[in-house]
């Protein structure tokens, strides 16, 4: 008896997890196709575009539960995205993880204050970003939002104490 619930628990969850929709917009193939197959892997409907023009154009058709999005792409990059769901999508918006190669905490901080939940930067392991995905799928809308807060005042102290070492460093 207790297999076949284990069982149901099982085909249960496999079910909820089909159900969410998740973009990647990654101008990378190689990159893009490896991601979308380990997401694809773990049950998730992926759609995938390469860039921020094709990206606006699918988000209002594709409704997806989760955006998993490039920063550094041309000629429309993530950032305008990022603008883009703020101004012209509507609400609530899918919380954004920010995959790229941007790796200073002024551009983290930034995409926090844009509205990524998550910042992930490259070369990165695929399960780990499906392990990001399936726990911010599991978070509530207020959530997320309490965790994009902490981690803009994070990156705001980090900032700080850095800016803080530096200026000691130039004391004659």
């Amino acid at each position: 008896m207790r297999g076949g619930f284990v069982a149901e628990v099982g085909l249960y969850m496999q079910e909820v997890v089909e159900s969410f929709k998740i973009l990647v917009v990654e101008d990378e193939a190689d990159i893009r196709q490896v991601l979308c197959f380990f997401l694809r892997q773990s049950g998730y409907d992926v759609l995938d575009v390469a860039g921020g023009q094709e990206a606006i154009r699918v988000i209002p058709e594709y409704c997806p539960h989760l955006i998993i999005l490039d920063l550094m792409m041309h000629p429309m990059s993530g950032w305008d995205v990022l603008q883009w769901l703020h101004t012209m999508y509507q609400y609530p918006l899918p919380p954004v993880i920010i995959m790229t190669a941007l790796v200073h905490f002024s551009d983290q901080k930034r995409g926090f204050e844009e509205g990524a939940v998550e910042y992930i930067t490259k070369p990165a392991q695929p399960n780990k970003v499906v392990e990001r995905v399936r726990m911010l799928l599991s978070l509530t809308a207020e959530q997320r939002l309490l965790r994009q807060k902490k981690r803009i005042e994070d990156q705001q102290k980090t900032l700080e104490r850095l800016c803080a070492a530096q200026a000691d460093e130039f004391v004659y």
